[in-house]
């Protein structure tokens, strides 16, 4: 990664009127690839790759969307990030899938990284769903092959256990594989409260940090190298999250496949131990990696804990 100074496609929303729909057979901006390597999305030690970033319509956002082929992909991997990430960030996961010989595709959920909307910020959890709709719908479009894995890290698998219990039948074969999944945050009952008493008063307070991976130089990274962070949490966003909590703990239990599911010891960001229950309840036998030294990005993960469950989803694909 190098100074975003340098890298010159800052800010995102000129890179994003330089951008249309996703097209394999039209060479990208050279914009797109100063951003690409900024982020190491060029995975230089993949070079027979192809790899195209372009714009997806979604209600009123314009969302980010980016693939990435290898020359005889055998299935794909459909990737969603967690709340304040965005595809940049998620290299590893990106190299991992192309490694299998997977066809890799993601996108920047609304507010974050270079899709548009309120920075950090959803009206409705439900419209988490209608992303993830387009996102298949491009795959669709790309005619990317079958099976189709879906892998969500913390608010992503969240929108994936949505789509599992509430969402129309998938259509495509392949798995599910969960992140250290939101189901509820930690300390949601005093955050919960904070946020009642707040809200008359605030739109958004001040952003935390956390040593939530015991990478270093991505905590680092995280908080002083990448522009395309939010400095904020938006209470609207809390506040949508309080009501699709709601709506999945009242969802039934669903007697399709169940999800591999893998779970930080050291996260606290979300309750791990009750979300866990909460997805023993709502699916029939999910498999779960517990890694008690795992803090909660897994996607960012020091190498050898990303190694070890990495290790572990590929076996069971």
């Amino acid at each position: 990664m190098t100074d975003p100074q340098l890298a010159g496609w800052w800010p995102p929303h000129i890179l994003r009127q330089q951008l249309g729909p996703l097209d394999p057979s039209r060479a990208s901006p050279a914009s797109v690839r100063r951003y690409q390597v900024f982020y190491g999305l060029d995975l230089p030690q993949r070079p027979r790759i192809l790899s195209r970033l372009g714009l997806c319509r979604v209600l009123d956002y314009d969302l980010a969307v980016q693939a990435w082929w290898p020359e005889q992909p055998v299935g794909s991997l459909l990737l969603l990030h967690g709340y304040y990430d965005h595809m940049g960030l998620y290299r590893h996961l990106v190299d991992w899938g192309l490694s299998l010989n997977l066809a890799v595709l993601a996108c920047d959920l609304p507010g974050h990284g270079l899709s548009s909307g309120a920075p950090a910020s959803i009206r409705d959890f439900a419209e988490y769903q209608q992303v993830l709709q387009a996102l298949l719908a491009e795959a669709r479009r790309l005619a990317l092959p079958a099976p189709w894995h879906l892998l969500g890290q913390s608010t992503g698998g969240a929108i994936l256990v949505d789509h599992l219990l509430l969402g129309p039948p998938r259509a495509e074969p392949g798995r599910c594989l969960l992140l250290a999944p939101l189901v509820r945050p930690r300390n949601w009952r005093l955050s919960c409260a904070l946020y009642h008493l707040l809200r008359p008063w605030l739109r958004q307070v001040p952003r935390s940090y956390g040593a939530n991976s015991s990478d270093r130089q991505f905590l680092q990274f995280v908080r002083r190298g990448d522009p395309l962070q939010a400095r904020i949490l938006p209470l609207a966003w809390v506040g949508a999250l309080e009501r699709w909590i709601y709506r999945i703990e009242a969802a039934a239990p669903q007697a399709g496949p169940a999800p591999l599911i893998v779970q930080g010891g050291q996260d606290t960001t979300v309750d791990g131990p009750y979300n866990l229950q909460v997805l023993a309840r709502k699916f029939a036998g999910p498999d779960v990696l517990h890694l008690p030294a795992a803090r909660h990005h897994l996607a960012n993960e020091c190498p050898a804990l990303r190694q070890q469950y990495l290790a572990w989803l590929a076996a069971r694909l």
